[in-house]
């Protein structure tokens, strides 16, 4: 039941060229970056990525759109990385923009083993309809769009409302950053820091969580758990520099 690896190096070598590859975090918030480190130093490519955003330049995934490693992004917000607008323009890379909520629960159904669910969120829209491009050439022409999605009208509450159906987001692996984690695996998440790690985690087949601290099992109080360690296969401990390791993505200051 110990799950504890002995480095992130160790714990990303099986990670194979293709792979779907579920990450946590929101900005620069509970972003396992090290995890992305070292998947970046191992060289796994073609890889299609499932996360909120892209990272930033130089932080993130934006580490792996540097050394153009990821060939699919799978997102809903892309707006802070100046490397993935260059490549997604040129048509150096492939991107699917999904609704938030419905990102969200596409990763959540994945682990639940829901192969599709019913939303309102793009009912009457393109996301619907399709025709959003996922990819360009390097003169700017779409040369791959988004197919029409299924749609039905369903009666919710008295109202017939048409409603897309979305197809779950099973992954090959997910890495997943945790303020606190014991040896089976069992993980506690910061404030804000939880956002996209619990169904990230549960979307991968092979999890992997990268934490601030260990303890042993026992140590953490059933209540406190936000994911069960029956969701996360390897555990990698950060190091106290690592773990200091957080940006601001963004810094307003007061004059004074």
């Amino acid at each position: 039941m110990d799950k504890v690896v002995a480095s992130a190096a160790d714990a990303v070598a099986d990670i194979f060229d293709g792979a779907r590859l579920a990450v946590g975090g929101f900005g620069v918030v509970g972003v396992p970056e090290f995890l992305i480190r070292a998947l970046r130093d191992q060289g796994a490519k073609d890889l299609t990525a499932v996360s909120n955003n892209a990272g930033v330049d130089g932080r993130g995934l934006g580490l792996l759109l540097q050394t153009h490693q990821i060939k699919r992004m799978i997102a809903s917000y892309v707006g802070e990385n100046k490397e993935f607008a260059r490549q997604y323009l040129s048509g150096e890379l492939e991107v699917e923009l999904t609704p938030q909520g419905t990102l969200a629960e596409k990763l959540h159904a994945a682990g639940a083993g829901i192969p599709a669910f019913y939303t309102i969120t793009g009912a009457g829209t393109q996301v619907a309809q399709g025709g959003i491009p996922f990819k360009y050439d390097s003169q700017g022409s779409v040369v791959e769009a988004s197919e029409p999605k299924e749609t039905k009208v369903l009666d919710t509450f008295g109202q017939p409302r048409e409603y897309v159906l979305e197809e779950s987001l099973p992954c090959d692996f997910a890495f997943v950053r945790a303020a606190k984690g014991d040896r089976h695996g069992n993980l506690v998440f910061h404030s804000s820091a939880r956002n996209f790690n619990p169904p990230a985690a549960q979307a991968g087949a092979v999890t992997i969580a990268e934490v601030e601290q260990l303890v042993e099992p026992g140590e953490i109080d059933p209540d406190e758990v936000h994911l069960p360690g029956v969701y996360v296969t390897r555990v990698v401990v950060l190091t106290a520099d690592q773990v200091a390791d957080k940006p601001i993505e963004k810094m307003t200051l007061r004059e004074d």
